[in-house]
């Protein structure tokens, strides 16, 4: 079986850059990985789940037109 890591908030918060209240609006809507319950009071996000929605958001980057002007190079 795979060892899983777990991050919880404030790891999820540093690896995107994303403050609680993003995290948590973006997962109702569905547009971030789900928290999953690891006791009565707390959650925790899969590292690999994380880890892929950033590398997600880099293809997405990559793959946007730049808006920049040339005249600066």
């Amino acid at each position: 079986m795979t060892p899983h890591h777990l991050l919880r908030i404030k790891q999820v918060e540093a690896r995107t850059g994303l403050h609680r209240s993003q995290i948590y609006a973006w997962m109702k809507e569905g547009h971030f990985p789900q928290s999953i319950k690891i006791g009565p009071t707390s959650v925790a996000w899969l590292e690999k789940e994380i880890d892929e929605w950033v590398e997600k958001k880099l293809n997405l980057r990559q793959l946007r037109p730049s808006h920049r002007s040339n005249n600066h190079e």
